[in-house]
């Protein structure tokens, strides 16, 4: 599965765009550099119900935005992806 499939299914489940979900995360200070990714993963499981790997991407994003290792462009590896930057915005408004 594609990072972006992760946030695409991310999306799908919650309602809520990888954005609007890094926004809330912001809210309550979950990017903090102090803060363990468990502290992360646990809000989103209570909060939206998200298991380990889709909490994983999202904590990718709150920590380090929208960038991917360039490694996994065009790989045929687990996280392949089409690009080195991931869609924050949403699934309707991303360009095909």
């Amino acid at each position: 599965m594609s990072f972006q499939a992760y946030l695409d299914a991310v999306e799908k489940k919650t309602g809520l765009t990888p954005r609007q979900i890094i926004a809330i995360a912001r809210e309550k200070g979950f990017d903090a550099p102090t803060v363990k990714a468990g502290t992360i993963l646990d809000w989103l499981a209570t909060e939206y119900g998200l298991g380990r790997g889709h909490g994983m991407a999202i904590v990718h994003v709150i920590r380090n935005g929208a960038k991917i290792d360039p490694r996994h462009v065009g790989s045929t590896g687990a996280h392949r992806d089409e690009t080195d930057t991931l869609w924050l915005d949403g699934i309707a408004t991303r360009p095909s």
